[in-house]
């Protein structure tokens, strides 16, 4: 492998004009595919297997007329003060807001609250359900600016009027500045750690080549092979994070090739060799974490991994092709300034080359090199200090309660919440999470009624609605008004509980098939597939990492330890995401308005991007420990060479993951704060704790047992030479000779 990535390396580097040509040319062609190609289709959401699913395509096939996936929206009025809202005055202006909502483009329908009986029982506040006849991702910016139009001019009467619903246009909160400041840290950091803004610049041009190429191709062929407009968010993401990382490992790797004494060419070709093997697997583990996500059976959750995976492979490509590339058009401006005049200008007479040898004599060892001498010394307190703490901030996660976003989760100045809230209290929490049963039977609307009176007795239900029957008499609906709100437990219990009953429902009323659907049940269903995918996922992705990690380190306790301190890293992120969001501590300091259950899509997301980047740094760290180790340090000095060179390195890829995702917690939304906030935690605990601390205190307290393989498992094996023990030494010189830091192991 790394015999093959150092001569890819060497052609790109030589090559490099031929290199750049042929990256942007697949960009402008993936650029151009995408511009002419046919609009991608709309977001669609299914859960095959579930109830709620089947409920879904029942609706669809027995009431076509009412297009079970067409937008719709709630609008919430209420009188002013004490007034009534059934009073001639407010009556007529709510009427007449009623006929401007009709008017409104795709609306198919409209219920006037007085006819359909939607007033509350105090009469101050009534709503009308309007039902458009295509789905929300197919409005128009004509048809939410006729419906705030028509709220608009309500509210110049003195109605309170408010509005939720999918076909109501979600306010942008995500202005974009979280965002920016991530990426301002970002090329702050990479400056300081490089002293150039030249190598600054490489790692965010060479993410932005791939993501570039990846979204546009992904653009292209979303209507070709069904690809909606958000398969992307987590490509993007992810593409950028790893981009970054891939590029920042190969510039670093070639900066100390070249202060080892080697030539530019030799550098580029020893660094992605070397450092590029590194990134090839660290890759793979991204990739399978990704491509993984088809475990949980949501073909949402399925493309969003895969494209994210597509994504990766092309950030792989980019850093060990466009990178060398362009290392060859800077092979001295990437370095930092103090150092570019030992390879500019005039040879050094032999006296400037003594004075320069004396200088060098006197550097210190680093800051990276200096704290892994510490922990070989100490690596039982460090080991300790570093298990307990994430071990306590792990064990909120025990608690954790998963739920899926809602109206009553939205910031309190939008209407969604506005109106979420009115409802809540003139109606009932469980009026926000009403339950829709379906009901298939020869003699549909006999058998609902008689569905209908049983539900109405049991504990938790609130109201029960008159039967709707489908023209051809054989399904009917009945609603259901818990008196709970829909992420309230006792909601999910309810659900149980109606199921459980159905069977017997069945029997005794004479339908064939009953089932418990909604938004509220749908949500319910979302996060316990969510939930007992976990472990299976988890179980996948860590272990085939395993053997993958296997391979490249040619041990299994390093693989074991690496999978290990992923959990724990994890575990602990989870823990302090519980208690901030879902036990409200510290939740001003965040901003956090309504602590509740924590998304059910957290932990999954969590588990395939950290997990790759947890992996990344794993990869990067330890391969330069394998790689002094093979070329004959002992295991102290080779941990302690691998901080030299790498622990700078995984600081600042941390650090830059950890501000850009941080950047999310700035924004308004509850639950991408909450993203943010997890993602950012997950990736300082394992950066800083696990890798930086706990790894080296393991490799301390293992010695050379740390890098054992059975014989027999070792001729089966294939050598990649990951670390590349076939590459030539041009000039004896050698990354892998014993440190100058030999004194810190002892």
């Amino acid at each position: 492998m790394a015999t093959f990535l150092s001569a890819l390396g060497r052609f790109a580097f030589r090559r490099r004009g031929l290199v750049v040509l042929l990256w942007l040319l697949a960009l402008v062609g993936v650029g151009f595919a995408a511009s002419t190609a046919p609009p991608p289709p709309a977001d669609t959401f299914s859960m095959p297997g579930t109830e709620s699913q089947k409920a879904f395509d029942l609706l669809q096939e027995k009431f076509p007329a009412a297009r079970a996936d067409g937008a719709a929206a709630r609008v919430v009025i209420r009188a002013p003060g004490s007034e009534k809202i059934t009073s001639p005055r407010r009556t007529a202006q709510v009427e007449a807001l009623v006929a401007g909502l009709s008017q409104a483009p795709h609306v198919v329908a409209v219920a006037d609250p007085f006819k359909t009986n939607a007033v509350s029982g105090d009469r101050t506040t009534a709503y009308a359900y309007v039902t458009y006849g295509a789905r929300a991702t197919e409005l128009t910016d004509a048809a939410h600016d006729g419906l705030t139009a028509a709220m608009e001019r309500a509210r110049a009467t003195g109605l309170v009027v408010e509005a939720g619903g999918d076909a109501v246009e979600i306010e942008q909160a995500m202005d974009g500045t979280g965002e920016k400041l991530g990426i301002l840290v970002s090329a702050v950091v990479l400056l300081l750690t490089f002293g150039s803004l030249v190598a600054a610049g490489m790692p965010l041009l060479t993410a932005v080549l791939g993501v570039g190429i990846g979204i546009g191709a992904i653009t292209a062929l979303g209507s070709t092979l069904g690809l909606s407009s958000t398969t992307s968010t987590l490509a993007m993401m992810i593409g950028l994070a790893v981009g970054i990382d891939y590029a920042l490992f190969i510039v670093s790797r070639y900066r100390s090739e070249i202060a080892e004494g080697r030539q530019r060419e030799d550098a580029a070709s020893r660094a992605v060799g070397t450092a590029g093997s590194a990134v090839v697997f660290a890759g793979l583990t991204v990739i399978i974490a990704l491509a993984g996500l088809a475990v949980v059976n949501v073909p949402m959750l399925t493309t969003m991994g895969l494209t994210a995976a597509g994504t990766v492979a092309v950030a792989v490509l980019v850093a060990i092709t466009f990178v060398p590339a362009l290392l060859g058009f800077a092979p001295v401006r990437v370095l930092a300034r103090r150092d570019r005049g030992r390879h500019t200008g005039k040879p050094l007479s032999r006296r400037q080359e003594r004075r320069a040898a004396k200088r060098e004599a006197r550097v210190k060892p680093n800051l990276g090199a200096r704290w892994a001498g510490f922990v070989l010394r100490r690596p039982v307190a460090v080991l300790l200090t570093g298990v307990l703490g994430l071990g306590a901030l792990a064990v909120p996660a025990a608690s954790l309660e998963l739920g899926l976003p809602g109206e009553g989760t939205m910031a309190p100045h939008t209407t969604q919440r506005k109106a979420y809230d009115l409802l809540s209290d003139s109606f009932g929490p469980g009026f926000n999470g009403p339950l829709t049963i379906t009901v298939e039977a020869t003699d549909a609307k006999t058998a609902a009624e008689r569905v209908r009176t049983a539900l109405a007795t049991v504990p938790g239900v609130a109201t029960v609605s008159p039967v709707t029957v489908n023209p051809a008499a054989d399904t009917a609906l009945v609603t259901v008004v818990p008196d709970f709100g829909p992420t309230d437990a006792r909601t999910e219990d309810l659900v149980r509980s109606l199921r459980d009953r159905a069977d017997g429902l069945e029997t005794r009323t004479g339908a064939s098939t009953i089932m418990v659907a909604g938004q509220t049940a749908m949500f319910i269903d979302f996060s316990r597939t969510l939930d007992d995918a976990l472990l299976p996922y988890l179980g996948l992705v860590v272990g085939l990492a395993f053997l993958l990690l296997m391979l490249v380190f040619r041990s299994l306790l390093v693989p074991l330890k690496a999978a290990l301190g992923f959990l724990l890293s994890v575990s602990a992120a989870l823990g302090a995401v519980v208690v901030v969001f879902q036990w409200g501590r510290l939740a001003d300091l965040v901003g956090v308005d309504h602590p509740g259950p924590i998304m059910s899509t957290l932990p999954i997301f969590m588990i395939g991007v950290v997990f790759g980047l947890a992996m990344d740094y794993e990869v990067f760290l330890v391969s330069r420990m394998r790689e002094a180790y093979a070329h004959g340090a002992r295991p102290g000095e080779a941990v302690v060479t691998g901080f030299r060179y790498g622990g700078r390195v995984v600081s600042a890829a941390a650090i830059i993951m950890a501000a850009v995702f941080s950047g999310f917690v700035m924004e308004d939304n509850d639950f991408v704060k909450m993203i943010g906030f997890g993602l950012a935690a997950a990736v300082l605990f394992d950066a800083f704790v696990v890798r930086m601390a706990i790894v080296p205190a393991l490799f301390a307290l293992l010695g050379k047992s740390a890098w054992w393989l059975p014989g027999w498992l070792d001729r089966i094996l294939p050598n990649i030479d990951v670390e590349g023990e076939r590459l030539p030494e041009p000039g004896g010189s050698s990354a892998g000779r014993p440190s100058r830091e030999r004194h810190l192991v002892g």
